[in-house]
């Protein structure tokens, strides 16, 4: 595993078992398919507040960041 990836992970651990699990299967299926730009926006996402996280990933509320959406939608896809 790489140290940019270990650093994500650590920085994926939201305290909440819902989030963890989403990020968790984002990091697995998801992340490497990410460019460099769209890495930019995930780092932007995880400095977000965990409410906002849980609005936008858990019950479906829609960033006002168009690029924030685009990502939230991909984990949310990664998770089925």
């Amino acid at each position: 595993m790489s140290d940019e990836l270990k650093r994500l992970r650590w920085r994926c651990r939201r305290g909440t078992k819902e989030l963890d699990i989403l990020f968790e299967r984002f990091l697995a299926k998801g992340y490497g398919e990410l460019n460099g730009t769209e890495k930019q926006v995930f780092e932007r996402l995880l400095d977000c507040e965990d409410d906002q996280l849980q609005a936008w990933l858990l019950t479906g509320r829609t960033p006002m960041d168009g690029d924030l959406d685009a990502l939230v939608q991909r984990i949310r896809h990664a998770s089925l």
